[in-house]
């Protein structure tokens, strides 16, 4: 059975089973203590937790991205950084019987497989799935293996290790595979891992609440958690021994065996490179581009990692790219929108390639130079704490470092580096396991309520206040002057989201007055935080009122950041993606996908055609609509949203059609005057625009104005004469300048005799230090060379100290160099001692002094002597 057709019929099936399927979510968790959707339950939180009613039963194939068990990928048939699970799940309806049966009927049934191929296991004191399993399917007992919490509890070992909070047993589901596999043992079952039994499906009774060491009490709604991963699975409906065997898989495992020219031999390595693009081109596809933080960091070690497995096969050049157009035509069936953005997602990889190809090479050199100090400190091992610099810094493979110290006789610290790894794996984990925090709210308070936010249209409103909060603890009151939070049953107030900031305004009662200063959201509860400004506030019926002006502003600038990505797309492309914003009043943020800085040119254009949308006065309409017809309308949906069946989709005539639940202006006019003031790099492939609107793009624009009379007054010209008489300054200034510098010359000229008294000598070789003090940098290669025609073997360090930046210069006469002493070797050793920043060749160097305290030169020259008796 094809991959395709596995995913499809489980979905049908449960579906036929009254179950709501549910599509895919993004591999970027709306949970934000999660670093990427790890399994199939993470979109279903509220409903595990009771806060969504509105469905009982669901199924899902879920994409996930785990890198807990990176080591082990392609070294396995089964583990991937990126895969899919298929589930299905019960929030307080059915329970043990009806899942076992689910599953029995669905791989027995539908998908043909034999009973006396299938084995099962279920948690030791779980007696009720055991007798259902026995008798009620009537899976012999002695395929019914009993483990332990370790293994058929979840999470593992939660009764005696914790966390607190929901778990449960679990039964898990074999596919045996034949006596002739494995360890060929007769007593072999699945509690052995030699390889014969494969675990396929995994069913998780939620049915405790783990109070403390030991102590589980009943939950008061039961849920079921299934999981099954669609690739293994599928190899074992294919009859394959690995995953990398199966139809969605294999052909690009060929693909790289061709590209590399290598075999079977190789595979280990090869499977591994497969994995890591699919994940990565999953990841990009969902928005996250390679970068040095949280997400990004994980994107951009998948790539390093698959870029250098395929240099150790030999390849050094950028090639990974070229697999995203095979997975888009392998998974375009699921997953159209891989095949839709393959161009943008192999422009990414590319670039992610290119960079990490030249880092390997900046990394061999910075290893060099750790070894020649190693060996001149007489140390006869590379540290782990440099090993792993080398690793978390440059994306150094600590293999190359090992290959590397061996051919100079080093021994490297391999254990050590294991430690520190570790380590950071276990940060790492902490915050992208999902069984630690899946159930966790992150607060103290039991978030229960559903409030109706009714401000799209109205801006004044009764409401009932249901419950105070201070101090994160329920309370019958806020007093004058102190903080609290005020949940309603209905409110006219925007909570913060979608890069808007929330509205401000007002809750008055008859005994008190509340300034709300922020609102947000936490799962379908809206919090106001503020502060008593009169009275007292009690739970009682209140006016609720926001600020109009500041809505009307907010609203400005949202309805901009609409025109911005419209206008980007049209003039960048349509790999603009939006990658996060900030809306405040009449001023905006907006990050985007871009692969280089844009132009002058480029931002004039940009800006001029969001003015063109304004004065088009265009309509911006909003509805709502559900999910599959927003996205058939070519809607555009900002990656870090979760979004439910049925959305609000915001469109602007034929150019802008958006997902977004924040507030807009009727009508692109109403945005008044947009102005770009700036653009920068956020992080590799993420560009940054701000701009302003409205009344501060307005007063932006008479500020200038205002200052440009000034330059006129200043100029004594008139305006259209400012930029000529400018320029012409310019030029005086370019000259009086020239003068200057010729002058200085000629006064260190004069002074040569001088400088030269200077010079000092150590193991029969001559060194010079001077300074010159509120010099130009460029004085110095002037001074070096007056030096080197006097003196024809010299050791020189110049430092220039003007307007508070020190600069230098530090040369070597060539016949040092002949003896191995290199104005470059001496920046490589002593450029941390000495806070030098800079580079150069063996003969020069120069940059610029970091920290010059007053005991850098004492310091510099103790540096120079112990550079000069080395050699």
């Amino acid at each position: 059975m094809k991959t395709d057709k596995l995913r499809e019929n489980f979905l049908d099936f449960f579906k036929r089973k009254d179950h709501k399927v549910f599509a895919s979510d993004s591999l970027v968790p709306q949970d934000p203590t999660v670093l990427f959707t790890s399994a199939g339950m993470n979109q279903f939180k509220p409903y595990f937790l009771g806060i969504r009613k509105d469905c009982r039963r669901a199924a899902s194939c879920q994409r996930c991205l785990r890198t807990d068990d990176l080591e082990k990928v392609g070294k396995t048939p089964y583990h991937h950084t990126f895969f899919e699970m298929l589930g299905n799940f019960s929030f307080g309806d059915y329970f043990k019987k009806e899942s076992i049966e689910f599953a029995w009927e669905f791989l027995t049934k539908e998908l043909n497989l034999k009973e006396k191929d299938l084995w099962v296991s279920v948690y030791k004191d779980d007696e009720i799935s055991f007798k259902i399993w026995k008798h009620s399917i009537g899976v012999a007992e002695n395929k019914i293996v009993k483990l332990d919490e370790e293994k058929n509890f979840w999470p593992s070992n939660a009764p005696l290790l914790g966390p607190n909070g929901p778990c449960g047993p679990c039964s898990e589901i074999f596919f045996d595979k034949g006596k002739e596999k494995g360890c060929r043992n007769k007593n072999c079952n699945p509690s052995c891992e030699c390889g014969r039994f494969v675990e396929i499906w995994n069913l998780v009774f939620t049915q405790f609440n783990r109070v403390d060491k030991n102590k589980l009490e009943p939950l008061p709604q039961k849920n079921i958690d299934t999981g099954m991963g669609l690739e293994r699975m599928a190899s074992v409906l294919q009859g394959k021994e690995s995953n990398f065997e199966i139809d969605i898989l294999y052909p690009v495992v060929e693909f790289v065996k061709e590209i590399l020219k290598k075999g079977d031999l190789d595979l280990e390595l090869i499977y591994a490179i497969v994995d890591h693009i699919r994940a990565v081109t999953f990841a990009i596809n969902d928005g996250v581009f390679p970068s040095n933080e949280e997400r990004g960091y994980v994107v951009r070690k998948l790539v390093r990692s698959a870029v250098w497995k395929a240099n150790i096969l030999g390849k050094k050049e950028p090639f990974l790219y070229r697999l995203v157009d095979l997975y888009a035509e392998l998974m375009k069936n699921p997953y159209p929108e891989i095949d839709k953005n393959k161009s943008d997602i192999s422009k990414v990889i590319k670039e992610e390639e290119k960079r990490f190809l030249s880092t390997l090479e900046e990394g061999k050199k910075q290893i060099v130079e750790i070894i020649k100090e190693c060996k001149e400190d007489k140390k006869s091992t590379l540290s782990a704490q440099r090993l792993f610099r080398l690793y978390d810094t440059f994306g150094f493979p600590v293999e190359l470092s090992k290959e590397i110290a061996d051919k100079y006789g080093l021994e490297v610290d391999i254990e050590g580096f294991k430690k520190l790894l570790e380590e950071q794996k276990e940060l790492s984990r902490k915050k992208s396991m999902f069984e630690e925090s899946i159930f966790s709210l992150g607060d103290k308070i039991n978030l229960k309520e559903r409030s109706e936010f009714i401000g799209y249209s109205d801006f004044e409103a009764k409401s009932k206040i249901l419950r105070l909060i201070k101090n994160n603890k329920e309370v019958e009151e806020i007093k004058e002057g102190d903080e609290g939070i005020v949940i309603l049953d209905k409110t006219p107030f925007y909570p913060e989201g979608g890069g808007q900031l929330s509205d401000k305004g007002w809750i008055e009662t008859r005994q008190g007055k509340f300034f709300v200063e922020e609102v947000f959201k936490a799962e379908e509860t809206i919090l106001h935080r503020g502060k008593v400004i009169e009275g007292k506030i009690i739970k009682e019926e209140a006016k609720t009122s926001i600020d109009q002006e500041r809505r009307k502003a907010l609203k400005r600038a949202h309805t901009a950041t609409h025109l911005l990505q419209a206008a980007l797309r049209e003039i960048l492309g349509t790999h603009i993606r939006q990658q996060g914003s900030l809306v405040d009043e009449d001023r905006l943020r907006f990050d985007f996908t871009h692969f280089k800085g844009l132009s002058e040119e480029e931002l004039e254009r940009v800006e001029d055609l969001v003015n063109d949308f304004v004065l088009r006065a265009d309509k911006v309409e909003k509805k709502v609509t559900t999910l599959e017809e927003a996205k058939k309308e070519g809607a555009l949906a900002f990656f870090k949203e979760k979004y439910q069946d049925k959305v609000r989709l915001v469109s602007i005539s034929f150019y802008s059609k958006e997902l977004c639940g924040g507030t807009h202006l009727e009508n692109t006019s109403l945005v008044g005057l947009f102005l770009i003031i700036s653009e920068s790099s956020v992080s590799s492939g993420i560009r940054r625009i701000e701009a302003l609107v409205g009344r501060k793009s307005y007063q932006y624009l008479k500020n200038l104005n205002k200052d440009y009379k000034k330059i006129c007054s200043f100029l004594k010209t008139k305006p259209f004469y400012v930029k000529e008489n400018i320029e012409k300054l310019n030029d005086e200034l370019k000259k009086e300048k020239q003068r200057v510098i010729n002058l200085e010359k000629q006064l260190i000229s004069l002074k040569i005799e001088e400088i030269i008294k200077e010079k000092k000598e150590i193991n029969g070789k001559n060194y010079l230090i001077y300074e010159l003090k509120e010099k130009q940098k460029e004085l110095l290669l002037w001074l070096w060379d007056l030096l080197k025609i006097r003196i024809t073997s010299l050791f020189i360090f110049l430092v220039s100290s003007y307007k508070k930046e020190n600069n230098f210069i530090c040369v070597a006469s060539s016949d040092l160099i002949k003896e191995g002493i290199s104005a470059k070797d001496f920046l490589s050793l002593y450029k941390d001692k000495l806070f030098l920043r800079g580079g150069g060749r063996e003969n020069l160097v120069q940059g610029v002094i970091i920290k010059k305290d007053n005991t850098f030169f004492e310091r510099l020259d103790n540096c120079i002597k112990e550079f000069l008796k080395r050699k």
